[in-house]
């Protein structure tokens, strides 16, 4: 039995959105208003200077007709006409569902973010994105199957913290962008003209306090209007599909597709938690302290926000809201179809190299043969993978080391420092090696020893 998409519910619901988006830009626009802006329009149209205030107040009418309509069509859902059109939802499933495309956007709008922070980072245009996102949820939300995955009582939340994620993330840049544009000009940064301290007691006491009490009740509200999600008692003859962990291991357990246990769960966290330890110790960089800056330290924050937001939040994403039953990749507005299967032919590089690229088989020992033997059979069998792990890890190092870019890192840091700074961002690099891997070739292990439960 199909779903409907709308729902008397759903529209009346989605008013209120609409409703609190149209203040939202009244409240813009007036301050717009304040500041006496003004921007050119084209001079096809005549190249005449229009106040930005005009504009807001005319898209902020527009959203309060749009609440009303949600209002007073909310008792015909059928006959209502503001949602999401087929062919619209069916181009973002095929490329959401594709985890290439999906992996190659995350990378792509890493970099954008980069090199156009200076764009993206005022405050109109930050608006801007701020309201096309808005917009975004508010009309996929007349999908059905979109509803279903972000409308769960425990997704909800990842909603929200994606959007203040996006807020804190613009705070850093866009302090970042004004120090560095006053350092360029000769100015002192803001941190030093616009003083910001104050005293722990009462001046930063008080506000906590009260934020505390605040954010107290707000999540008392949010436990009477949204039920936690509670389910049945766990029975061992029916476990969930799909069965997830908690968001914050999503990530981690998305590594674990690509990786043995042993690797994704155990040394995997504790390089993490172990370089991030040590990178006060690696790092020899002392700009940046206090105030924020990009320029003055773009390889450090490159690095660190390549491993947050690709590695880390991207995988959490992926598996909240594409991963579905069976472990495979679903769109947005996609059925949760349980009957789903995708047959994945994975193969290892010693398969790959002795079977099908030389076509001899792999060296398999003898019946009845000696440890050593067996160890030796073992060892060619997987020597081009632990080749390559080596030269990857051992001898790369030196070779970053001679380049012209990493040569300034090796004089500075020493041969310790330097080796330990390397492998951390090589295995870094790790995991979307291994993904890509994993997606074009159907490579499942570069080095695969069950008999010593040793994969890689």
């Amino acid at each position: 039995m199909a779903h409907p998409n709308l729902t008397s519910s759903v529209i009346f619901g989605l008013g209120w959105l609409y409703l609190i988006l149209c203040l939202m830009n009244s409240f813009w626009a007036m301050a717009q208003l304040k500041k006496q802006k003004h921007f050119k329009v084209w001079d096809i149209f005549g190249g005449m200077e229009v106040p930005s205030a005009t504009t807001w107040f005319a898209y902020s009418l527009f959203l309060g007709l749009v609440s009303f309509a949600h209002f007073s069509g909310s008792g015909s859902p059928d006959r209502f006409m503001l949602s999401l059109p087929e062919f619209f939802k069916d181009s973002v499933d095929s490329i959401l569902a594709d985890p290439r495309v999906y992996f190659a956007l995350t990378v792509g709008g890493f970099a954008l973010m980069i090199w156009l922070r200076e764009w993206w980072t005022k405050p109109t245009v930050a608006w801007i994105l701020l309201n096309m996102s808005i917009l975004f949820l508010a009309l996929s939300m007349t999908d059905w199957d979109f509803r279903q995955i972000v409308g769960k009582p425990d997704n909800v939340p990842i909603v929200g913290m994606l959007f203040l994620l996006g807020f804190f993330t613009w705070i850093y840049f866009s302090r970042a962008v004004d120090n560095d544009r006053r350092m360029a000009q000769g100015l002192p940064i803001r941190e030093r003209e616009n003083n910001e301290s104050v005293l722990v007691w009462p001046d930063l006491v008080y506000p906590e306090l009260i934020c505390m009490i605040v954010l107290t009740v707000i999540l008392v509200a949010w436990g009477i209007g949204l039920p936690a999600p509670l389910e049945e008692p766990a029975n061992i003859a029916k476990t969930p599909n799909p069965s997830k962990a908690p968001w914050y291991f999503l990530g981690l357990q998305e590594m674990l597709v690509y990786y043995d246990p042993w690797l994704a769960g155990v040394v995997f966290p504790s390089v993490i938690l172990g370089g991030l330890m040590a990178l006060p110790y690696i790092d020899f960089n002392k700009s940046g302290n206090g105030y924020y800056t990009f320029n003055e330290r773009s390889f450090a924050v490159s690095t660190f926000l390549f491993g947050f937001f690709p590695l880390w939040v991207a995988l959490i994403v992926l598996g909240t809201f594409l991963r579905g039953p069976n472990w495979n990749f679903f769109g947005i507005y996609e059925f949760w179809d349980v009957h789903k299967l995708e047959a994945l032919n994975n193969k290892n590089l010693s398969e790959i190299v002795w079977d099908d690229m030389l076509g001899v088989g792999r060296p398999v020992a003898e019946a009845g043969a000696s440890f050593a033997s067996q160890s030796v059979t073992i060892l060619i069998r997987e020597s081009v993978g632990l080749i390559f792990v080596f030269l990857y890890l051992a001898a790369l190092p030196p070779l970053m080391a001679a380049t012209g870019y990493f040569r300034k890192y090796y004089n500075r840091m020493g041969f310790i420092r330097f080796m330990v700074f390397t492998n951390l961002i090589l295995l870094m690099a790790a995991l979307p090696i291994k993904m890509l891997l994993r997606w074009v070739l159907n490579l499942k292990y570069i080095v695969a020893i069950p008999e010593w439960f040793f994969n890689i």
